[in-house]
């Protein structure tokens, strides 16, 4: 049992000889751990970070039954899940986890911009300039239940120059700053962070799922360009737009790759594990790529003769349901307002875009160019993480080489003082907001 002692991930040390020499290197480099917290499965993946970029050294996977909709329901459900899945990802990285990046995601989830305006001091912006627009830009109404998770700037003012992504040093009179704001329910936030604390985990940062598998699957260009990337998990659909390198919109549908399978148990009375495998095995959602002689045997019932389903009929039915999860979110990029500016199109990822035929379905409804993410860009174990199902979890550790700190400071509770601080944000909203309600 790991105790809840608050340092960072480490490699643990080897008695083999043969695996001394990858333990040493594993030590200089230092290790982030994603915990992508899905509506079916949590995943943790850990990753090493050196200067030749991040190589994938474990992975764990487990069931998650105490999540819905992205939401956690049943807390020490979800921490036992979130147990196993570290465990494994411990065995074969081999190295003891401590603290974790955590994704989030659901109805609860909301994105807005903002923007905020400052005169700029002795004349040329400076970090304190910088912070202090940025402080200005997220002065706005939230209300008490709620809970800032990103400020994400998209871009800066200078008088009447626009579009400048870096203002340090420029020279100007007033700073002005764009950002989008992420804000999620305290409650639910603070479920995600004592989850992952009863599995004597820290947490280093709460970040959007699409966020996060933004990170793994988009290029630079595509973002600079005009990109929609369309998350797509067991309950939950997660769309965040790019325009010109930065986050112009998000939002969160509470619809997913679940609808197909239950309609798959529904109509061929079966259950939900062998319309999955069904699903998985033989599923496509373009009729057009399936021939019409193919067919598929079905489960055998004790005591009944064998059943065969035409395979085109199951793609005639899983289309339907897959241009429902489209036409939803066509109607959210549309309401975005930036479908004009999505030059490089529309990217599917999440573990149900793996579905045959969804791409060029997706085109089709559109009217856009469309391909399926991967991770990129990655070393290690390339071979299991080059599918959307990892795109959340390795975009976390990428996310993390980007902001972890240098150092750890202890707290007295014995949690990180990271985890605290989000905790105490978390808990402290909740106080006020009950307050407000219960005077």
């Amino acid at each position: 049992m790991r105790n809840n002692r608050s340092y960072s991930n480490k490699p643990l040390p080897s008695s083999e000889s043969h695996g001394k020499k990858d333990r040493s290197a594993l030590k200089k480099q230092q290790l982030i751990v994603g915990l992508d917290m899905g509506t079916n499965y949590i995943r943790a993946v850990v990753g090493s970070v050196a200067d030749h970029g991040i190589e994938i050294v474990g992975i764990g996977v487990c069931p998650s039954p105490g999540i819905r909709k992205g939401v956690v329901i049943n807390i020490e459900s979800t921490a036992a899940a979130i147990r196993k899945a570290v465990e494994q990802a411990e065995l074969m990285a081999g190295c003891e986890i401590r603290s974790v990046y955590a994704s989030v995601s659901g109805e609860y989830i909301k994105g807005s911009n903002s923007k905020g305006i400052n005169v700029i001091r002795n004349s040329e912006v400076s970090r304190d300039d910088v912070e202090r627009v940025i402080a200005a830009a997220k002065t706005v109404a939230i209300s008490m239940d709620r809970e800032i998770i990103h400020i994400l700037p998209q871009k800066f003012i200078i008088d009447d120059v626009d579009g400048i992504h870096d203002p340090l040093g420029m020279s100007g009179f007033r700073l002005e700053a764009r950002v989008h704001i992420v804000t999620g329910a305290v409650a639910c936030v603070q479920n995600t962070i004592k989850s992952c604390n009863r599995a004597n985990l820290n947490v280093a940062g709460i970040v959007l799922e699409q966020f996060a598998a933004s990170e793994a699957v988009l290029s630079d260009e595509e973002k600079e360009l005009g990109v929609a990337l369309v998350d797509i998990g067991g309950e939950t659909t997660d769309i965040a737009i790019f325009i010109d390198g930065a986050i112009a919109h998000t939002s969160v549908l509470s619809l997913g790759g679940n609808e197909i399978t239950n309609e798959i148990a529904m109509g061929l009375h079966i259950s939900l594990a062998e319309a999955e495998k069904i699903k998985q095995n033989y599923g496509c959602c373009l009729p057009s790529l399936v021939s019409k002689d193919e067919t598929i045997a079905l489960p055998v019932v004790v005591g009944r003769n064998p059943r065969f389903l035409s395979r085109l009929i199951l793609a005639e039915t899983l289309e339907r349901r897959v241009q429902e999860i489209f036409d939803l979110v066509n109607r959210e990029l549309i309401k975005s307002g930036y479908t004009d500016f999505l030059i490089s199109g529309v990217v599917i990822t999440g573990g149900s875009s793996i579905l045959e035929g969804m791409p060029e379905l997706a085109e089709q409804l559109f009217n856009l160019p469309v391909r399926c993410g991967t991770p990129v860009n990655i070393g290690g174990l390339i071979d299991t993480v080059s599918s959307p199902d990892y795109a959340t979890g390795v975009g976390l550790v990428i996310y993390g080489s980007k902001n972890v700190r240098e150092e750890y400071v202890p707290s007295h509770s014995g949690r990180d003082s990271r985890d605290d601080n989000l905790f105490r944000r978390a808990s402290q909203r909740m106080k006020e907001w009950g307050r407000r309600i219960f005077p």
